[in-house]
């Protein structure tokens, strides 16, 4: 009846960036590889091989030019895992038509789902399940989970909550027919699409802040405790009891947490008002 895919770009050269991240650091060197690559096998890849519902497959896309001692990491961390399917192709220019190319040559499925995630985040493990409680043999509809929560890493663990509307975990029913696949949008610009539903009955992701990021900022907030998520969010073992032992206490980014609170909720109404009125109307 359907086909999942869930879909990650990792390392894709995009002539369009400029190639730093937030901290000024180069992007996509051998340095942001071999962090990413640590991010991916310590926080990404174990939530995604953990999902209770095993019926997907996943795509990862990395450039042709990764360099043949990650391509042997890379494979140390897949295994024997095999729905997950690993791809080198020449940048961001051709990363659609290579998913189209993938979905034409291998899936007659009558329904295609795609699903996005970057490979230093983190799903819950009923994710994918969650997903597909919504087919109902819809022509084109994007689901929008935008409840969901955030970690960061460095210098200090601080987790929260955070609501995010057109975020980076939008996933996408529809028919098999010419499909456009989720990454027919960057992920904010879903915003003009009137065949999308927002989600909000379960926190379904964590985003992992860090000093590579490219944009994103900490702006969670509330009293977290690692250990009421780490059962539904599963990372490795060594990194899921640094969180617990080191998380920082709650009594020293109160303030911040309120601050974020009020950041979040305004953004999310902002943008919530602007898709109600047609400000984002194609």
């Amino acid at each position: 009846m359907f086909k999942h895919l869930l879909i990650t770009r990792f390392n894709l050269k995009n002539p369009e960036w400029k190639q730093l991240t937030k901290n000024n650091e180069s992007l996509l060197d051998n340095s942001w590889m071999n962090e990413r690559l640590e991010l991916f096998a310590n926080y990404c890849f174990p939530s995604i091989s953990n999902q209770t519902n095993q019926n997907f497959e996943w795509l990862l896309y990395f450039d042709s030019t990764t360099s043949e001692i990650h391509k042997s990491k890379i494979a140390e961390i897949i295994g024997n895992k095999n729905n997950v399917k690993t791809f080198f192709i020449d940048g961001m220019p051709v990363f659609n038509e290579s998913i189209i190319k993938y979905v034409e040559e291998n899936i007659s499925a009558e329904y295609l789902i795609t699903s996005r995630i970057d490979n230093d985040d983190c799903i819950h493990k009923d994710f994918i399940n969650e997903i597909q409680k919504h087919f109902d043999k819809q022509d084109f509809l994007a689901i929008d989970n935008i409840e969901g929560y955030t970690l960061q890493i460095e210098p200090n663990f601080i987790l929260g909550k955070k609501e995010h509307i057109f975020n980076p975990f939008i996933s996408l029913i529809e028919k098999n027919e010419h499909p456009k696949t989720v990454w027919h949008y960057v992920h904010n610009m879903w915003k003009k699409e009137p065949r999308l539903i927002h989600v909000t009955e379960k926190r379904l992701w964590l985003s992992v802040i860090h000093g590579k990021n490219k944009v994103n900022e900490f702006d969670g907030y509330g009293n977290i405790k690692w250990n009421t998520l780490k059962n539904d969010f599963i990372v490795s073992d060594k990194v899921s009891k640094k969180i617990e032992n080191d998380q920082l206490p709650f009594s020293k980014w109160w303030f911040l947490s309120l601050r974020n609170f009020l950041y979040v909720k305004r953004v999310l109404l902002s943008k919530q008002v602007k898709k109600m009125l047609g400000v984002y109307k194609k």
